[in-house]
């Protein structure tokens, strides 16, 4: 169960594109993942080494990645973290809206925001891997209808996201992502 818990807090399950969908296959991925006795026992398992596994392939290829995120699209967002001031990496769902990059703060429907949302809202300066290019950029928490107009759209072309906020009583955070250079 850490496991599940640790992809959705990390964002990995929170990623998706526009075809295929991995919603649905979020729980056969970690199903995939596990074997019956590491989910027993899965106490050793290094949720940040997976992570930084995954962000380093998706690095090497050019934000292709092979296996279960085979055709996503994702993006590193590296934050500061807001308790420790530190650099962190977070591996995400990534998609443009009207020409609008944003992400999404899904966390798979949990009832809580993950931790890059927190991050976001102390220090909103980030810095964006889309795999072709890196940029700096300004996270905006979008609220009211604003928020609504773009998540309508992310669900139209992933519905998905829609399912992900039938599971929770928050309202899932878009998150825009404006090119520093568009504010200079």
């Amino acid at each position: 169960m850490y496991l599940f818990i640790a992809f959705a807090a990390s964002g990995l399950c929170g990623a998706w594109s526009l075809s295929p969908s991995p919603y649905s296959s979020c729980t056969s991925i970690w199903k995939e993942c596990m074997t019956e006795e590491q989910t027993d026992s899965n106490a050793d398992f290094d949720v940040s080494a997976f992570q930084r596994q995954i962000i380093s392939e998706f690095r090497e290829n050019h934000g292709e990645l092979s296996g279960m995120f085979e055709g996503w699209t994702l993006c590193v967002l590296t934050t500061v973290g807001a308790k420790t001031g530190l650099q962190r990496e977070s591996l995400l769902g990534y998609m443009e809206v009207d020409g609008q990059p944003l992400v999404v703060a899904s966390a798979m429907g949990a009832d809580t925001n993950p931790a890059w949302y927190h991050n976001v809202r102390k220090n909103p300066e980030v810095t964006v891997e889309t795999g072709t290019e890196t940029y700096r950029a300004m996270a905006t928490i979008t609220t009211g209808e604003v928020r609504d107009a773009l998540f309508a759209k992310v669900v139209e072309q992933d519905p998905g996201m829609g399912e992900y906020q039938a599971k929770t009583s928050r309202r899932l955070p878009v998150v825009t992502l404006t090119r520093a250079d568009d504010n200079e």
